[in-house]
C-alpha cells in the first residue's frame, strides 16, 4: 500500500514538473513569437523610414549619414504633401534679424563633418538602425513623444483644469501668451547633461503652439537640443526638432519623418553638437530662428547661419495662421520624476550664473507685421522647484534671457 502511494506520489510529481516544463516552453515560445513580429515589425518600418542614399558617410561617433537626394527625402511620406513643390529658400526674412549682433550666426559643428559632406540636391539623414527602434516602447511609438508632454502654463492659458504635473515630465520653462506669434528667435546654451537611466532624457528647446491644452488639437513646432540614450545610443547632445498637429497622439515625430521639408544639405537633424559647454569653463551655444513666411505660409528653421528647410503650413490647423503660445526652456523626462538624478542642462541651479547654469538668451518673437522684438510679458513655470527651476531678466546685452536647470534628486527635491 504504502509502495502504492509512493509510485503515485512520484507520478504526480513528474507530471506537475512536466506541465510546468510545458507552461515554461508555451511561455518561451511566445515569447519568441512576439520577438520575431517586433524585429519583423522595425525591419517594415526601417524600409519606410531610410531612404536610398546617393552616398554615405561614417560619422567618428558611429552614426552613419545617408545622403539622400531632395526629392526624395521622408517628408513626402505626409499624405498632405504627396504633390508638394519644394521651396528653396523663403520669400521673406524677419525684420531685425541682422541688427542684433550678440546672436552667434556661425554655422553648428557636427560630428560627421570630420569624414566628408553631401553632395548638392542631397541632404544629409542620420540612418536609423534596427538597435534604435528596438529600443523604443513599441514599434509603433518610435521616434514619438508621450501625449501631453507639455507643460501647462498659467490660469490665462486655454484650460486651467488641466493638471500641472504630467507623470514622468519636469519643465523649466518661460513663456509669452499675450497676441498673436509667427515665430521666435533664441540662442541657446549647449550641454550635455548626465542621465540616471538609460530611458531618460533630459533637452533644451523652444515650443511654438496653437490649440488647445484640453483636447487633442493642439499643434505645436519644436526645436532644440537634447540627450537621449533610448533614442539614439549614445549620451551625445544632439539636435532635434519636433511637430504635432493633435497633442502628440498620431502625427508627426522626432527629425526628418514626414513633415519637414529639409532643404539644406550641410547640417544632420539629429546628429550630434560639439562642442558642449563645460562648467566653470568655456561656454557654446547655438541660435535657432523659427518664422512664418508671410507669403508662402511655411514656418522656416534657421540654426546658426544655416536655413534648414519648412514645415508646411498645410500639415497643421492652428499653425496654419499663427501661434498663441510660445515657450523657452529645458525638460527631463524619467519613469522617477521627482526622485531621479538625471540633470537638466548643466545640472546646476539657475541662481549659480554664467558659466555654471544653462541660459537662453536673446529670446525674442516675431509679430504679425514681420518684425523681431521682445516678448511683452514673460511668465515661468516649473513643477518642482527644488529639483529644477528657471530665472528670468533682461539686459542690455542679452536682451529677454532664462537661466534654468537642476540636478533632479538632492536633499530638498521633492
Amino acid at each position: 500500500m504504502a509502495a502504492r502511494a509512493f509510485c503515485l506520489m512520484a507520478l504526480f510529481v513528474v507530471a506537475l514538473g512536466f506541465h510546468h516544463f510545458m507552461e515554461g516552453a508555451v511561455a518561451a515560445e511566445n515569447m519568441a513569437g512576439r520577438s520575431t513580429r517586433r524585429r519583423r515589425q522595425a525591419r517594415n518600418l526601417l524600409r519606410r523610414l531610410n531612404k536610398a542614399p546617393l552616398a554615405s558617410i561614417q560619422s567618428p561617433d558611429g552614426d552613419i549619414i545617408d545622403c539622400v537626394h531632395i526629392s526624395k527625402q521622408p517628408a513626402f511620406d505626409h499624405p498632405f504633401l504627396k504633390n508638394h513643390t519644394i521651396q528653396m529658400r523663403p520669400s521673406y526674412h524677419p525684420g531685425g534679424l541682422d541688427l542684433n549682433p550678440n546672436i552667434a550666426l556661425h554655422p553648428i559643428a557636427q560630428t560627421w563633418h570630420q569624414n566628408g559632406q553631401c553632395p548638392e540636391n542631397t541632404i544629409p539623414i542620420l540612418r536609423t538602425k534596427e538597435e534604435d527602434v528596438l529600443r523604443a516602447s513599441s514599434v509603433r511609438r518610435y521616434g514619438k513623444k508621450r501625449p501631453r508632454s507639455i507643460p501647462n502654463l498659467v490660469s490665462s492659458v486655454d484650460d486651467p483644469a488641466t493638471p500641472n504635473v504630467l507623470i514622468g515630465h519636469q519643465h523649466a520653462v518661460a513663456s509669452t501668451w499675450q497676441g498673436q506669434y509667427y515665430g521666435t528667435s533664441t540662442v541657446i546654451n549647449l550641454w550635455e547633461p548626465t542621465l540616471e537611466r538609460p530611458n531618460d532624457f533630459s533637452l533644451a528647446q523652444l515650443w511654438i503652439t496653437g490649440g488647445s491644452y484640453a483636447g487633442n488639437d493642439l499643434n505645436t513646432i519644436e526645436a532644440g537640443w537634447q540627450v537621449s540614450q533610448s533614442m539614439y545610443g549614445d549620451k551625445n547632445a544632439r539636435l532635434f526638432i519636433y511637430w504635432t498637429s493633435d497633442a502628440y497622439q498620431k502625427t508627426g515625430c522626432y527629425n526628418l519623418c514626414p513633415g519637414f521639408v529639409q532643404t539644406n544639405n550641410q547640417i544632420a537633424i539629429g546628429g550630434s553638437i560639439s562642442p558642449v559647454s563645460t562648467y566653470g569653463g568655456s561656454q557654446h551655444d547655438i541660435s535657432i530662428l523659427i518664422w512664418k513666411d508671410p507669403q508662402g505660409g511655411n514656418w522656416w528653421l534657421k540654426v546658426g547661419g544655416s536655413i534648414l528647410g519648412y514645415w508646411p503650413s498645410s500639415i497643421f490647423s492652428y499653425l496654419a495662421d499663427n501661434a498663441s503660445v510660445i515657450m523657452w526652456g529645458g525638460e527631463v523626462y524619467s519613469p522617477d520624476a521627482g526622485q531621479t538624478s538625471t540633470q537638466m542642462g548643466s545640472g546646476h541651479f539657475p541662481e549659480e550664473g554664467f558659466g555654471k547654469a544653462s541660459y537662453i538668451k536673446n529670446i525674442q518673437v516675431v509679430d504679425s507685421s514681420n518684425n523681431l522684438k521682445s516678448p511683452n510679458g514673460v511668465g515661468l513655470t516649473t513643477e518642482q522647484p527644488n529639483c529644477y527651476n528657471v530665472q528670468n531678466g533682461t539686459n542690455s546685452d542679452w536682451g529677454t534671457y532664462i537661466y534654468y536647470g537642476g540636478p533632479g534628486k538632492n536633499p530638498n527635491c521633492p
